[in-house]
């Protein structure tokens, strides 16, 4: 892992792939983590850059999850590695993140990929988060709370930032961060989805409550592909990974060493 401190004094972590061609910076969604994304980075055959975004994997957890600060750190982060303009692939926060960046700051984005999220979102409470506990006595134990609890065959969104202590296993991301966070992605972002020049693609699960609104979301915004996997559900990102780098690949240019 590296680091980089934003203007604003908040420490991001971020993960480097390394390979050819220009950099494609991946933004994760809540409870994940940039590492998640280095397995697309291995089907693509790209160089990726995955960043823990504030509140989640080593980044810092300034107790600001607005709109504002999250974008404030992408924007930061950019300029700081100098990757303007870039790519972004994002999945749900990140998705978000993403588009409305693209919208605010064009000119740091070149284009960029959605992965499965809205453009308007309601409030998601996570009522098992209250059944989570602080610490599990092993990693198989924490796994399997996390495929009961949230229902889930890709435990691996949330497990990427399982760590251990003398305490036993935990997460990273804590409950009330994520909730600020989930608090702050609820809302009607179509002004921010149509606005921005750049092309995009968006990408969705054939059986994500997302699936539905993509053929608005496509129609309100030129520019804009999509692709649906067949199949697929939320985290299609590491479900369905190879599906998901050959959208991506088919829609980026060829990468120049």
């Amino acid at each position: 892992m590296s680091f980089v401190t934003t203007p604003h004094g908040v420490r991001l972590s971020y993960v480097d792939s390394g390979g050819p061609g220009r950099p494609i910076l991946a933004l994760h969604g809540a409870f994940g983590r940039g590492r998640s994304f280095m397995p697309l980075a291995e089907h693509l055959g790209r160089r990726v850059i995955g960043l823990d975004q504030r509140g989640h994997g080593l980044s810092d957890k300034p107790g600001d999850y607005s709109r504002e600060g999250y974008l404030a750190d992408t924007a930061a982060f950019i300029e700081a590695l100098d990757l303007a303009p870039v790519t972004i692939v994002g999945h749900s926060l990140g998705a978000l993140n993403a588009y409305q960046l693209a919208a605010r700051r064009p000119e740091l984005v070149e284009s960029f990929v959605a992965i499965d999220f809205p453009a308007e979102a309601g409030t998601s409470t996570d009522p098992w988060l209250d059944e989570l506990p602080d610490r599990f006595a092993s990693f198989t134990q924490l796994e399997q709370a996390i495929r009961r609890l949230v229902g889930t065959d890709v435990p691996g969104h949330f497990t990427e930032s399982a760590f251990e202590d003398e305490r036993g296993w935990g997460f990273l991301w804590n409950a009330e961060d994520i909730r600020a966070t989930k608090r702050g992605i609820a809302g009607s972002w179509w002004d921010d989805w149509t606005s921005s020049p750049q092309p995009a693609l968006l990408v969705v699960g054939g059986d994500s409550a997302v699936a539905r609104h993509a053929p608005e979301m496509i129609a309100r915004r030129p520019h804009t592909r999509l692709v649906t996997i067949p199949g697929a559900g939320h985290d299609l990102y590491l479900s369905h990974t190879p599906a998901l780098a050959t959208a991506v690949s088919t829609f980026l240019p060829i990468p120049v060493s």
